[in-house]
């Protein structure tokens, strides 16, 4: 009979596999190949972002807002596969970093796929609540926690692990423990629970 252990391990090694298409893991998102990834300084605008193109609106809740983006479509698919939709339409307030489906889009081959098999669901499980901290942190917030933390930021997880925040120029950076690197692109979407950063990467907790 196959291990139990066998699948997360697979997972463990195709999602390790993400950057081997020819680029570096922080070629792939480096906002200095990416000047549209910049975020610019001072205070937030009022109105809220569009995310895919579609206005957010601050009233709705994580889930129904993300479920309007058409480049969060793969993000709302994993979640209801993962059963989190209660959980990220509940009161919360949650602070997510949300993957756009391009970021989906750059692990390995056929890995989304097997992420959302039933049998996987407790490594997708893992996998989407490392993207997400309890309570508000805006950029703003993030930039003065790397700002009084010399340079980096850690931020824990509801999954557990933690992510390291630094800035690479005026954009936020993310760091997996698996040192695989995000960036945020659209910063402080509110939301009536919480506050979502659109982020153009996956980050990937530690799978055993």
């Amino acid at each position: 009979m196959m291990s139990k252990t066998l699948p997360l391990l697979l997972i463990t090694s195709a999602l390790a596999l993400a950057a081997c298409s020819g680029k570096s893991k922080d070629d792939v998102a480096s906002p200095s190949t990416n000047p549209a990834l910049s975020v610019p300084n001072g205070p937030p605008a009022v109105a809220n972002p569009t995310v895919g193109g579609v206005p957010m609106m601050a009233t709705r809740t994580i889930v129904d807002n993300a479920s309007a983006a058409p480049n969060l479509s793969t993000l709302v698919a994993a979640v209801k596969a993962a059963d989190l939709v209660g959980t990220l339409s509940g009161p919360g307030p949650f602070t997510v970093f949300a993957p756009t489906n391009d970021a989906f889009g750059r692990l390995a081959p056929g890995m989304v796929d097997t992420l959302l098999k039933p049998e996987n669901k407790a490594s997708l499980t893992k996998v989407l609540t490392y993207h997400v901290v309890p309570g508000v942190i805006t950029a703003d917030d993030l930039r003065q926690r790397i700002t009084a933390g010399g340079g980096t930021a850690t931020l824990t997880t509801v999954e557990g692990d933690p992510i390291t925040a630094t800035m690479v120029g005026a954009v936020i950076a993310l760091t997996d423990v698996n040192g695989n690197k995000s960036y945020v692109e659209t910063a402080d979407v509110r939301q009536s629970n919480g506050v979502v950063h659109v982020v153009n990467g996956v980050i990937v907790p530690k799978l055993s």
